[in-house]
């Protein structure tokens, strides 16, 4: 009788198959069938057979199949018929239960057409199997609520909501959208949302309208990054509607040289201080657009927010005409959204991870062509060795004798428990992401 090198206790293996690909193993089961299914009658007498055939774990490089010869019965209480139910199997498919296991693990970090073609089933098969995995993810894990909450989006196919945990530079959810409602229904069944304290966020509308009705108790803040990025923006605009008076030559040289116009002054390098310098001197236009793009940035030098105002109001006086139209979405923004952008002088709270989720888009549209945006969600919120985790070991205390001096020790302690170690898992680490899915391992 061949080996059982399926290493199921539940199984004795008849007959063994090899070639070059697969593994084709015959076996039966080794238990015996006590009470019928339907009315857990003993009296049951043989009907029967037929051969199963169930997809195993490949094994040495080969796909394994199982093929079980399976025992029917008939019951001659009730008198209905049936098949014995196959160990280790799983309730949905033909595949062993540790197969449907390994498949899920597998799918979070590689391609769904790569394991079927190695287990031998069809893609769809991965599909299913993938998303009965992570639902059951979906009720086990469970990432801690943020004190500091960030709002942002990300571009998966169309913009798709990012929960954040600023404190740790995390990742706690992603929403299908960015609408009103699917933020409302994420934050409304949000456990612990009365411990978030600060929301920082981009300005979007919806957002707000969100956090105010749902976290009323959460200051909003509007990411300083946003703010800024108008200035440049209307710097951007200023050097390409300028570009076009320029002869060819010029014209070239200012798109090269467009990152310098955009860099702040104190962190440019001596040949960049001699190229800008040139520019600035030979047109003037854009020398006085560049000090009002470096006259913004400074309001955030501001130590309060009645400081930043001030200087926000006498930023606006110092524009001019001739270039006003370009910042004219970035005094509208301010005009609209003042309380909250002043709120970040109070509270300097901000998406610090925003550079690391830009490099996330860009290795995520890498990744995601293929997928739909539930396999994309997945493969980020449950990425093996990415969670951001603590372990909170219990206080350390002196154990106090009970008042009775009559009480033993050993009794004391036997009523006692033991404190347990806690585990706090605060998201998915971001760098750590975009690192896995640039070295393949997602």
């Amino acid at each position: 009788m061949p080996a059982n090198i399926l290493n199921l206790p539940s199984y004795t293996v008849t007959a063994l198959q090899e070639n070059d690909h697969d593994y084709h193993v015959d076996a039966v089961t080794t238990g015996n069938l006590l009470s019928c299914p339907h009315c857990d009658s003993a009296n049951l007498v043989g009907f029967g057979r037929r051969e199963q055939m169930v997809k195993d774990l490949p094994m040495h490089g080969k796909r394994v199949g199982l093929y079980v010869d399976t025992k029917r019965f008939k019951c001659r209480s009730c008198t209905k018929t049936f098949y014995e139910k196959l160990p280790a199997v799983d309730e949905k498919r033909l595949m062993t239960s540790r197969l449907v296991e390994w498949v899920g693990k597998q799918a979070i970090k590689r391609t769904f057409a790569s394991i079927a073609e190695e287990v031998g089933v069809t893609e769809g098969t991965v599909r299913s199997v993938f998303s009965d995995y992570v639902n059951e993810l979906e009720n086990t894990v469970r990432f801690e609520t943020p004190r500091w909450m960030g709002i942002d989006e990300i571009h998966l196919i169309k913009p798709r909501g990012v929960i954040s945990n600023i404190d740790n530079n995390t990742i706690v959810e992603l929403l299908p959208n960015r609408n009103k409602e699917t933020v409302i229904r994420y934050l409304s069944q949000l456990e612990g949302r009365d411990r978030i304290h600060y929301v920082a966020m981009d300005m979007w509308a919806p957002y707000r309208d969100a956090v105010e009705l749902v976290l009323p108790q959460a200051r909003i803040v509007i990411d300083k990054f946003h703010v800024v990025k108008m200035a440049n923006e209307a710097m951007e605009r200023i050097r390409k509607s300028f570009r076009e008076s320029l002869a060819p030559k010029q014209r070239r040289g200012l798109m090269h040289d467009r990152f310098v116009l955009l860099k702040r002054e104190s962190e440019l390098s001596d040949s960049e201080v001699l190229k800008l310098s040139g520019w600035l001197n030979n047109y003037p236009e854009l020398g006085v657009a560049y000090k009002l793009k470096e006259d913004f940035f400074k309001i955030y030098d501001a130590r309060s927010r009645h400081e930043a105002l001030a200087r926000y109001e006498s930023w606006e006086k110092s524009i001019t005409h001739e270039v006003r139209d370009a910042f004219a979405d970035l005094i509208r923004a301010w005009r609209n959204w003042q309380p909250y952008i002043l709120n970040y002088f109070d509270h300097p709270v901000t998406n610090a991870y925003t550079e690391s989720l830009n490099n996330l888009i860009r290795v995520m549209n890498r990744l995601g062509r293929g997928y739909s945006f539930e396999a994309l969600r997945a493969k980020v919120l449950f990425a093996e060795g990415a969670f951001k985790k603590q372990i909170i070991r219990p206080k350390f205390e002196r154990r106090r004798q009970d008042d009775s001096r009559f009480v033993g020790y050993a009794m004391m302690t036997s009523f006692q428990p033991e404190p347990q170690e806690t585990e706090i898992n605060y998201g998915v680490d971001i760098s750590t992401l975009v690192e896995m899915i640039e070295g393949g391992h997602i």
